[in-house]
């Protein structure tokens, strides 16, 4: 599979579908509109308004889908899915070129705008969706041929994985499925699978072989007595951009945890790694970067006069930097306003405290307000870290919590924030334990990511700060 050439192909045909659209739409304007408007035939010509349209909106069109997710995940098109998609995103980008670009045009009457609006939104919508709609098509066919396959690998070596395995192979038209080998995860070691797939190691190998072989998908096909599994695997797939499936029990399919993806083939629980809708992770990701910029633009003075009172209050760097834990487990630097004594964090890491005398005076005032983490929105802008999602952690601390909670790995699937739910409900934590009371609020807000519930976050976290109520 080649991922960008396909790419390629889906922008190409938007670009091209939106110059012919735009095309068309400009001659019923002027043979149309204008005829109606004069009283007399006018021809087209084509003008600079006609020439800056082929070439300008095409663009914006290709990035308003962007935004929208159209091109991730290139190969796992859905038809139907994509003409609702392009259906909503067609009449979202009219309604703005309607309003930014015609509205102002002179007509006869109101019916002529209701005439401008629709040829527009019918001639891009039909045209893109039909170039959509042959290019997926065309992929499909491949798919389903078994020309195009995911590398995709079985978790288990029971009898009950070889029945799924052969009858996948076994169907007509491919669902997609590469299968690259199993691994085990009991004592059996492939002996049901025989010579049928490759036998890739065992659980402890799981995240090398992900690696080594690029799989995309993973369908865990245990037997119900070794359920106790999927908990560990799944904690090591976290940070992996995988697709998970499961094979249900008929407590899942009962509980309706089971969706339909296909008629054909045994149902699977489905465990995307997308958290949030595309279109949200590109708004989440935009809020950032103008937020970040606007706050250390307008907080400059902030800026000068807290690195002023700290160079003065106490001997020491302005800034504190350390590193810490962020998106798929790699280390970045943070930035803070230092708010201990010089030398504080040499030796064992430590975590601070309400009454920790390594915090300076002016440290206590402005951990209470939040004040020493402005220096994060840095951090944001350069995208190692987001304005809401999990605190970032030291290594030495993850180890401790890894120990007894290892499901604190699923906070690597995002990236840390400047606050959280679990800082807005602990502050600062003073000890291993908080960070784990802290961890099951930080894992409900990855559970129900949404740009509804950032802006919640923000608005208790701003709260906390001009209450000084932060711990």
């Amino acid at each position: 599979m080649n991922k960008s050439r396909q790419i390629i192909k889906y922008v190409l045909a938007d670009l091209l579908s939106a110059m012919l659209a735009w095309a068309l739409f400009y001659i019923y304007r002027k043979t149309g509109i204008e005829s109606d408007l004069y009283g007399s035939h006018v021809s087209f010509v084509p003008d600079k308004n006609f020439y800056l349209g082929i070439t300008v909106l095409p663009i914006a069109w290709v990035a308003i889908y962007a935004l929208a997710g159209t091109y991730n995940d290139i190969y796992r098109k859905s038809r139907l899915r994509e003409f609702g998609q392009t259906l909503y995103v067609s009449l979202i980008g009219v309604l703005l070129i309607f309003f930014s670009l015609l509205l102002d045009d002179v007509i006869v009457s109101y019916r002529s705008y209701y005439s401008i609006f629709f040829v527009l939104f019918f001639l891009h919508f039909g045209i893109t969706a039909s170039s959509r709609f042959l290019i997926t098509t065309h992929t499909a066919r491949k798919i389903k041929s078994r020309k195009i396959g995911f590398p995709t690998l079985i978790i288990g070596s029971s009898q009950r994985a070889v029945n799924l395995f052969n009858e996948y192979e076994s169907e007509p038209l491919s669902l997609g499925y590469r299968f690259i080998g199993f691994i085990h995860v009991d004592h059996n070691n492939g002996k049901y699978f025989g010579d049928l797939l490759p036998h890739l190691g065992g659980l402890e190998d799981l995240t090398r072989i992900i690696d080594e072989h690029k799989i995309e998908e993973i369908i865990i096909a245990i037997e119900s007595s070794e359920h106790d599994f999927i908990g560990r695997i799944i904690n090591e797939l976290e940070d992996k951009d995988v697709i998970i499936k499961i094979i249900p029990d008929m407590y899942d399919i009962l509980a309706g945890t089971v969706k339909m993806t296909s008629i054909f083939g045994s149902p699977l629980i489905i465990i995307n790694p997308s958290l949030m809708p595309v279109w949200q992770q590109s708004m989440k990701r935009i809020i950032d970067i103008l937020v970040s910029l606007f706050f250390l633009i307008l907080l400059s003075p902030v800026f000068l006069l807290t690195s002023l009172i700290i160079k003065l209050s106490s001997r020491g760097p302005i800034f504190f930097t350390q590193e810490r834990i962020g998106l798929h487990g790699n280390p970045f630097t943070i930035y803070k306003f230092r708010s201990m004594f010089v030398g504080a964090e040499k030796g064992v890491p430590m975590l601070s405290s309400d009454n920790d005398s390594r915090i300076t005076p002016f440290g206590k005032f402005m951990r209470g307000i939040r004040l020493d983490e402005i220096p994060q929105f840095y951090n944001v802008l350069i995208g190692d870290m987001s304005l809401v999602g999990p605190r970032p952690e030291r290594q030495y601390f993850i180890d401790q919590i890894m120990q007894r909670a290892p499901h604190y790995r699923h906070l690597h699937k995002v990236r840390p924030g400047i606050t959280s739910w679990g800082q807005v409900k602990y502050g600062y934590a003073e000890n291993v334990e908080e960070m784990i009371q802290r961890l099951k609020y930080d894992i409900i807000y990855i559970e129900n990511m949404s740009l509804a519930l950032d802006f919640k976050i923000l608005f208790y976290t701003v709260k906390t700060v001009l209450q000084r109520s932060g711990k």
